[in-house]
């Protein structure tokens, strides 16, 4: 059975977010965000439910454009995600299957952005936001997880028409025959972040009850997975991670996992190839580069996927392996990287979720034929009660046994939203939330890990629909 729906017109909030320090990556440090929600109604056969998306718009990451401020990015993100919608109520005014809507909604977007060349990662941004609120309904109004309507394939989903190397294949034939009950969360160390209470400055201590530094974060979590982000100088990033081993050999010992984050950072294949082979003939870095996993888009996102990065990955036999992230913004984007020598992608909720899945789907096909790939979990801050757990559905249902989680650490918990909505998550998720000593509601970590059980019990991972109309709204271009 596939259900078919008719959209009413999308509503924008917002709530401007700041988080605890800045949290510097790449050539941007994000301090103040604008959180948007985006609400609709989905009606499948005269039942109605209201549904709900929401995403942090984090600076200089769907474009990475030194030249311009945040404040000149910001109406462009706003068009795409107010472009997206207004094609999904055109698109949805008769009764349409979720996945001939996605594909239309997805073909409009791109043809659009394409004539005023708006990059792929950002004019997918309005389809991933539109597509959440959809299956958010969707969801609700089958009283079903996301889990059991992708294993019933109740969206219709063709996996063929995306990739055609999967034929007839159905999304259960490729994806984990159960969601993870929990996962390990991968903890970012940013480019400005200390690694012990001694490095940061007096002026620059955050005392809100929770820690700040990487050791304090390790001793309060039991962490035991970590993201590193690299500056590309290699002086300050040989520096830093021979400081970093002795601290995880101090604090862990040997039961700890690495990935590299390059954020587009370095100029080309070869100077990140003298780097990381620098780095590898370094004795003090031996034991951190024995647990390294993966290595994240060492090079800018214009360049990643020409043909001169594939000769660079093609004469680099024993190379690390390498995913894109940022280049992975459109259909197509992996294949491509794989025939270059990568070796997988990550998933995040704003590259999509009908995309995540086809990705997840070819990865692993591929993988039973014998290749070596893999697909990584990654956050953007991504923060609870809406985007967080939306998110953790995805990567649960997509297997992802360690994700990259760094909103608990830029931002005091969910203690920016309203107390009701506070006590509501902890209510329904207690699994996941916790009350802090001081009154919030917090991200529940234990031993690295965070519990997934009613995440996957709820429709897209939120079981209560928060009204979001208590903050401003949004006007959209």
């Amino acid at each position: 059975m596939t259900d078919r729906f008719t959209l009413s017109s999308f509503e924008f909030f917002v709530l401007r977010t700041r988080t605890r320090f800045p949290f510097r990556y790449g050539i941007a440090s994000m301090t103040d965000v604008p959180h948007l929600f985006v609400r609709t109604t989905v009606t499948v056969t005269g039942k109605s439910s209201l549904s709900l998306s929401a995403e942090g718009l984090p600076p200089k990451w769907f474009t990475k454009n030194p030249a311009t401020t945040f404040e000149q990015d910001l109406p462009e993100l706003l068009e795409v995600i107010s472009h997206a919608a207004k094609l999904a109520e055109q698109i949805a005014q008769a009764p349409v299957s979720f996945f001939d809507f996605w594909r239309e909604l997805y073909r409009q977007q791109n043809d659009w952005a394409n004539a005023r060349t708006i990059a792929p990662l950002l004019a997918n941004l309005g389809v991933s936001l539109v597509e959440r609120a959809v299956l958010d309904g969707l969801c609700r109004g089958a009283e079903e997880p996301l889990h059991r309507m992708i294993e019933a394939n109740r969206l219709g989903l063709r996996l063929g028409e995306i990739y055609a190397e999967l034929g007839s294949a159905q999304p259960r034939d490729l994806l984990p025959a159960a969601p993870l009950p929990s996962c390990f969360v991968r903890h970012t160390i940013g480019l400005g972040d200390g690694l012990t209470p001694a490095d940061i400055p007096a002026g620059e201590r955050v005392h809100d009850g929770l820690p700040q530094d990487l050791e304090s974060s390790i001793r309060e979590y039991g962490l035991r997975y970590f993201k590193v982000k690299l500056f590309a100088d290699a002086e300050r990033d040989l520096a830093r991670l021979r400081e970093l081993s002795r601290l995880l050999e101090r604090e862990i010992g040997g039961d700890y996992f690495v990935t590299l984050d390059g954020n587009e950072n370095f100029q080309d294949f070869e100077s990140f190839r003298e780097f990381w082979q620098k780095a590898a003939g370094d004795s003090a870095l031996r034991e951190l580069w024995r647990r390294i996993i993966v290595v994240e888009q060492p090079v800018h996102r214009d360049r990643a996927l020409s043909e001169d990065p594939g000769a660079a990955l093609r004469s680099w036999p024993d190379r690390p392996r390498l995913i894109i992230d940022e280049s992975d913004g459109a259909l197509g984007d992996l294949p491509r990287a794989l025939a270059l020598g990568y070796a997988g992608t990550s998933h995040k909720n704003c590259k999509g979720i009908v995309k995540g899945i086809a990705n997840a789907c070819l990865l692993e096909k591929r993988r039973r034929d014998g290749e070596r790939l893999v697909l990584t979990g990654e956050d953007l801050c991504n923060l609870g009660p809406v985007a967080l757990l939306q998110d953790l559905a995805m990567m649960a249902l997509l297997g992802i046994e360690h994700v990259e989680r760094n909103g608990h650490h830029y931002y005091r918990g969910l203690s920016m939203w309203p107390s009701d909505w506070q006590d509501a998550v902890r209510a329904a998720h207690g699994d996941l939330y916790a009350r802090h000593r001081e009154g919030f509601a917090h991200l529940h970590i234990r031993d690295g890990r965070v519990a997934l059980g009613s995440v996957n019990a709820a429709p897209l991972g939120v079981m209560t629909l928060f009204d979001p109309s208590r903050f401003e709204r949004q006007p959209m271009p």
